[in-house]
């Protein structure tokens, strides 16, 4: 199970290594719980995420097109959406 961290308040140092990861099933309507620090991307394609800074009732979006596969993107997200997201095997790191 993932750390229970707000990255908002408790964000380690950028170069701090990630202690944990979980796979991802992007959703609409689904956060990830807690927000992650990034993202590692195991498959070609686009990566649609909603930002850790958005209010809870915003979805605004942040789409990354064209990710190549065995990415780290280093992204605070607290949604990666289904719609706009065509890479798989993402992993949400901690």
């Amino acid at each position: 199970m993932a750390k229970k961290l707000n990255p908002v308040q408790e964000v380690p140092r950028n170069f701090d290594p990630f202690t944990d990861a979980a796979a991802v099933t992007p959703s609409d309507t689904v956060d990830l719980v807690p927000p992650c620090r990034g993202l590692w991307v195991g498959s070609l394609g686009n990566v649609t995420v909603v930002m850790v800074d958005y209010p809870s009732g915003a979805t605004p979006t942040v789409e990354f097109v064209a990710v190549p596969a065995g990415t780290h993107l280093p992204v605070c997200c607290r949604r990666v959406m289904s719609t706009g997201t065509s890479a798989g095997s993402i992993l949400a790191l901690y």
